[in-house]
């Protein structure tokens, strides 16, 4: 069996103020986590939760993943970004046209996120969290589609996109150019093996898929630091 995608994690400076942002803007709740990081659980169909992990590492440059959340009408992407503005968020501008619909946002340490405008067909039924929209080749969506069994909902032009069979956000990666690669990224997977499974015979799966093993300086720990095709991070956990 596949692995199955645990969370979306977050480098932060202040774990703490950047989880209560965004448990208060999606209205999930805290969790324990067995780190020092603090974890949020989905309250919609979303399928993965929220990790927020201590880091010193400046951020720089634009995240290579950020979410496109939908809005019903006009009034209602104004009352979501207004949200979103109330609890800390702020405006900027990453190069978006006037003419664009959507308004792009980050949150209080800088990570991207946009609001879409209503009557978005390629999100329609995603829910709220429409994607996890990522800059990335076409060979990590093929890769990320048989590393987790998601099918292929868009492979056009270079640009693919999955989707779990159960629902929820899709997740995207938009074909070349590509962004340079700085460092190590401040958003990534954690992966874990069904329980019952062997970790390390996910480890030999995922490279047989494409996959490397790299080394972050995170030491002795039980979990397992891989890399993608397009060289982002992501780790395996134990099996759960």
């Amino acid at each position: 069996m596949t692995s199955h995608l645990h969370a979306l994690c977050f480098d932060a400076h202040d774990p703490l103020r950047l989880a209560r942002f965004w448990a208060d803007f999606l209205c999930w709740e805290t969790s324990e986590d067995s780190s020092d990081g603090i974890t949020l659980l989905p309250s919609d169909g979303t399928g993965f939760r929220l990790r927020f992990l201590p880091t010193q590492e400046r951020k720089t440059g634009q995240n290579h993943m950020h979410f496109d959340l939908t809005s019903t009408s006009l009034d209602d992407q104004k009352q979501v970004v207004e949200r979103a503005l109330e609890l800390g968020a702020r405006h900027i501008d990453i190069g978006q046209r006037p003419e664009e619909g959507h308004v792009v946002l980050a949150d209080p340490e800088g990570n991207e996120f946009c609001v879409i405008e209503p009557g978005n067909s390629f999100l329609a039924e995603c829910g709220f969290i429409g994607a996890l929209a990522g800059d990335g080749s076409q060979e990590a969506g093929y890769f990320w589609s048989r590393a987790l069994g998601w099918p292929l909902v868009w492979d056009q032009d270079q640009e693919t996109a999955i989707r779990s069979p159960h629902g929820g956000p899709k997740v995207t990666w938009g074909g070349p150019p590509l962004m340079p690669k700085a460092g190590k990224e401040r958003l990534h997977f954690d992966l874990a093996p069904p329980a019952g499974s062997d970790q390390q015979a996910e480890v030999d799966r995922l490279v047989s898929l494409g996959a490397t093993r790299i080394d972050i300086g995170q030491g002795d720990v039980d979990w397992v630091v891989m890399a993608d095709p397009d060289g982002h991070e992501f780790c395996v956990l134990t099996p759960r």
